[in-house]
């Protein structure tokens, strides 16, 4: 096949991925499936692809993502080949699976799909399912040493929970899907907790009374080795560097630059290097070095985007896929605390976040221009006009995140700040 020939294909491919399985992303509730009966289905007929390489698993509200492309660069840079596995994708489909750093291809993607249809089809799986089963095979195809692999939505019932890693990470609980997960946040670490495995050790990035116990009774009952990161930091010292992303003095890992920015990476960061003394006692990271040059590079490494991404210079504009009120405590000090003329927030939502507590959040000196991303889970416009208003936010709809950016620019001198955000969706709206 031509490239052309391939592109067409491959785009031909996604397009019924999207459409003939449930997809969370677009409709919600009704894709997501209790239980793991198609996932075993899947795993068996494709021979049990997750148990040819080592894993790390990663689950959490808030920060799954950061951490795991941040562990994947680390173990890249101390020689390992990496499978890297997370949602949602911003811009491609195949941001979802990569190898060392390296999307998966097109071309595999299509043979996945032509040759196994006949088998999925009757499952009637839904577009994780689907896709965690081509992720563990191409894992295993392209004969990797380990994978990180993020945890979808929960834990305890998410498809990716088939496989047996070495170490499980927890970054931290908030309220978020709460039609599944529960009403408390107790409720919602249990679900969580579903990942911790019989002898396996499991970090815990951040606990608060509520969650706590759960975790530790859980990690009693499997006999695992629970750390809390919070209790011993890692971290000595943070600060944001002047040309981007973070900078940290560290207990044992000596000086750390950060490529990502976001004052709430300090959070991961102290998460992330716990997990490597975890791999260290391992013997898993050979080399400490390997771990401040995974922090410098991670999006070089592993494709990442969306974390206080700068995408423009006078004005700075940045965007960030922080989109429930987990991320918001701290993405909405971090705005407030520019150095501007005047603050302009680009926003929209997905309709099962808690749209009037993530507002009652926002700066209240900043000019707003709403708008929705381009999913069929987005609130529409006028319902966050209407919301915002009631709480005395002022700013303009506009039909598309392309409009709302373009205006937001418009208006703009060069020392004013621009952040776009509030969903996910919104920033893959903007990245494309």
């Amino acid at each position: 096949m031509t490239e052309e020939e391939i592109n067409k294909e491959f785009d031909s491919t996604v397009h019924y991925l999207y459409n003939c399985t449930p997809v969370f992303e677009h409709v919600g509730a009704s894709a997501y499936k209790e239980g793991l009966s198609n996932t075993l289905a899947l795993d068996s007929h494709f021979g049990h692809p997750h148990t040819h390489f080592l894993s790390i698993h990663i689950a959490g509200t808030n920060g799954k993502g950061s951490c795991s492309h941040t562990l994947a660069s680390i173990l890249q840079a101390d020689g390992y080949k990496v499978g890297l596995y997370t949602s949602p994708h911003l811009v491609d489909f195949r941001e979802r699976i990569r190898v060392n750093g390296k999307m998966i291809p097109k071309k595999y993607v299509i043979d996945f799909v032509r040759k196994n249809k006949d088998f999925f089809e009757p499952l009637h799986p839904s577009f994780f399912e689907l896709t965690t089963a081509l992720a563990f095979k191409y894992f295993a195809d392209s004969d990797i040493d380990i994978a990180v692999v993020e945890v979808g939505l929960g834990g305890r019932l998410d498809c990716t929970n088939i496989i047996t890693p070495i170490l499980s990470v927890i970054t931290n609980i908030s309220f978020d899907h709460t039609q599944f997960l529960g009403n408390t946040l107790a409720k919602i670490a249990g679900e969580k907790a579903g990942i911790i495995k019989d002898g396996v050790p499991v970090v815990v990035g951040e606990d608060i009374p509520e969650t706590r116990p759960v975790f530790e009774s859980k990690a009693e009952t499997t006999r695992s080795t629970i750390v809390f990161a919070q209790d011993k930091p890692l971290i000595t010292s943070a600060k944001a560097n002047a040309l981007g992303g973070r900078d940290y003095k560290t207990k044992y890992f000596g000086d750390i630059h950060y490529e990502l920015g976001g004052d709430y990476q300090d959070k991961n960061a102290n998460t992330v290097l716990t997990a490597c003394m975890q791999l260290l006692n391992k013997d898993v990271i050979r080399d400490t070095d390997s771990v401040a040059k995974g922090f410098a590079n991670v999006c070089e490494a592993t494709g990442l985007m969306g974390r206080w991404q700068k995408v423009h210079d006078h004005p700075v504009a940045v965007c960030d896929t922080g989109h429930n009120v987990g991320g918001w405590q701290y993405l909405a000090p971090q705005i407030g605390a520019q150095q501007c003329r005047t603050r302009r927030i680009v926003f929209g939502m997905v309709d099962d976040k808690d749209l009037d507590k993530v507002l009652s959040m926002m700066p209240r000196d900043a000019v707003f221009y709403w708008t929705q991303p381009s999913c069929k889970r987005a609130f529409a416009v006028e319902k966050i006009v209407e919301e915002a208003e009631k709480q005395g936010l002022e700013g303009h709809p506009f039909a598309t995140v392309k409009e709302a950016y373009a205006a937001a620019l418009s208006d703009s001198s060069a020392d004013d700040f621009i952040f776009v955000g509030g969903s996910s969706y919104v920033v893959a709206d903007l990245l494309s």
